[in-house]
């Protein structure tokens, strides 16, 4: 919608830059964060209007303030804030290497949403407007072998989300849950099985920002996927292991 003001973290590629691309082609003036400045500046000149661009790492609670600082002197307060950033990577438990990774994918999941609302929640109480849009994932419904930093990380992401939805109950602010299932991003490209009712980017966006302009308080993208996490919560644990035990595992990495 022309005039609406959207920040939104992660948007130099995958489901960010899809983001991005539908806002800007409805007329929103962006805030638009990411790590790699390259990829975000390339982004940029392919948006049409006018955006503002952070080169941050949403670990960095200092540089998240100052980007939200500037964004609301130079655009006002966002009529929508997505915290979108997030990493994925095999991790296990056993390998002292893999601690590096669990502490980054927190930082990074979690924190780092804690780190993008931040600037603007008391801005948005004030005016009693806005949407705070978390991405959480199918995967944080049970734990997935060889992904314990990401299942648990989007687990807390949205147990976090839900917290502060509730707390802002009767303020005017809406607190968004968005849990995709197989989004066709460069995180998923690496993926060694199969994903079912795998999402293009570009699809997945739109879907999202309906989901969005409703202020629905939670939704699983696609709606296959739902019924997929309703079934995995109501199976027994003993049936669960013995399902997941032997499912291919995303590979793990020491670079982040």
């Amino acid at each position: 919608m022309a005039g609406e003001r959207v920040f939104l973290t992660g948007a130099s590629s995958g489901i960010g830059a899809a983001l991005a691309r539908h806002y800007a082609a409805r007329g929103a003036t962006l805030g638009l964060v990411a790590r790699r400045e390259e990829l975000l500046n390339a982004l940029a000149r392919e948006l049409p209007g006018t955006h503002h661009l952070y080169v941050a790492d949403v670990a960095d609670a200092g540089a998240l303030l100052a980007a939200g600082q500037d964004f609301i002197a130079r655009a006002g307060i966002p009529d929508i804030v997505i915290a979108n950033a997030g990493i994925s990577v095999g991790t296990l438990t056993g390998e002292r290497e893999d601690i590096p990774a669990f502490r980054k994918v927190f930082e990074t999941n979690v924190l780092g949403m804690v780190h993008t609302f931040h600037p603007f929640l008391e801005a948005m109480k004030q005016a009693g407007a806005g949407r705070l849009v978390g991405i959480g994932s199918v995967a944080g419904i049970r734990g997935l072998p060889g992904a314990g930093a990401y299942s648990a990380s989007k687990a807390a992401a949205i147990s976090y989300l839900e917290s502060l939805r509730v707390e802002l109950r009767g303020s005017g602010v809406k607190v968004v849950t968005l849990a995709p299932g197989y989004i066709a991003t460069p995180m998923t490209a690496v993926n060694p099985y199969a994903m079912p009712f795998l999402l293009p980017a570009d699809v997945a966006a739109r879907r999202f920002a309906r989901a969005i302009d409703a202020g629905t308080s939670y939704a699983v993208i696609p709606w296959q996927m739902a019924i997929v996490a309703k079934l995995l919560r109501l199976l027994p644990n003993a049936l669960f292991d013995a399902l997941f035990a032997r499912a291919a595992r995303k590979p793990r990495s020491l670079e982040l």
